[in-house]
């Protein structure tokens, strides 16, 4: 993370890094989400269910590993959190070099993850500004000790071309600074200040949970899918909806597949001294 992406990420909440994703990672990425999403959606309705602190009701796959929420509808979405477990494809973002790189800086202590999910979008479908202002000790923004010092932030990758018709990321910039909470309540394509995010395959975007943030209307026909991985320091819980303040939902045989430091990633306690 360069001198000049710290003070733009601390200006403004967010930053565009372009080409995250090598070739590579991108054509292996998508096509492990357009499984996992087909696989999603004929098992969405089944049981066994979980029912989430925040009211949602969950399928939680007892093969692949992951929990389901949503519809496959014009105007609605579908989230399948914890897709670490469902597809080893996904393996190459856990200790992601080019992802720790703007990780670290800004998360003070060893960082861990804390949420992981496909997101998809259909036609019509917008997702609610959120966030912004006072939100709590949880999602905080910080600057302490000369240091950015972030609660939890997100890196969202894009496996394919995102423009504003299409649904972008939108943002109010600046607003994990504010001390008032915001006083729209008129979504995202009408809120003043929202500026959406357009992005090419393969580009990521950080962004501190703190900033006000949400998704435009998407207008198009294109399915807009997206993969969202959270970081926070090694004692915040997860923070997937399915399993909102219980331990990261990784099970053995996807943690048996990664080395030492990739494990570190996905535990919620100090690290033995050794």
């Amino acid at each position: 993370m360069t001198d000049e992406e710290q003070y733009e990420f601390d200006r403004c909440g967010y930053l565009i890094i372009k080409n995250m994703l090598d070739a590579e990672e991108l054509q292996s990425l998508a096509e492990a989400s357009e499984k996992l999403l087909a696989h999603a959606v004929e098992n969405i309705d089944l049981p066994p269910r979980k029912k989430s602190r925040w009211g949602a009701e969950y399928h939680q796959d007892e093969e692949l590993g992951y929990h389901a929420f949503g519809k496959n509808a014009p105007g609605e979405t579908i989230l399948v959190e914890d897709f670490f477990n469902a597809d080893p494809a996904f393996d190459c973002l856990v200790n992601h070099q080019r992802t720790m790189d703007y990780i670290t800086p800004i998360v003070k202590g060893r960082p861990s993850i804390n949420n992981s999910e496909l997101r998809i979008r259909y036609q019509d479908n917008s997702t609610v500004m959120h966030m912004g202002g006072p939100v709590g000790s949880k999602y905080r923004y910080s600057f302490i000790d000369g240091r950015i010092d972030c609660m939890m932030i997100r890196m969202i990758y894009f496996i394919h071309d995102v423009s504003k018709e299409e649904g972008a990321f939108c943002v109010v910039p600046g607003t994990h600074k504010s001390e008032y909470k915001a006083p729209y309540y008129n979504g995202p394509d009408k809120e003043p200040g929202v500026v959406a995010l357009e992005v090419k395959a393969g580009d990521a975007i950080l962004f501190t949970e703190n900033l006000r943030h949400g998704g435009v209307t998407n207008f198009s026909e294109q399915t807009r899918k997206t993969l969202h991985v959270g970081y926070g320091p090694f004692w915040l819980k997860s923070q997937n909806i399915s399993t909102m303040d219980e331990d990261q939902y990784i099970l053995e045989k996807t943690l048996e597949r990664y080395d030492d430091e990739q494990k570190l990633l996905f535990l919620s306690y100090e690290q033995p001294h050794t």
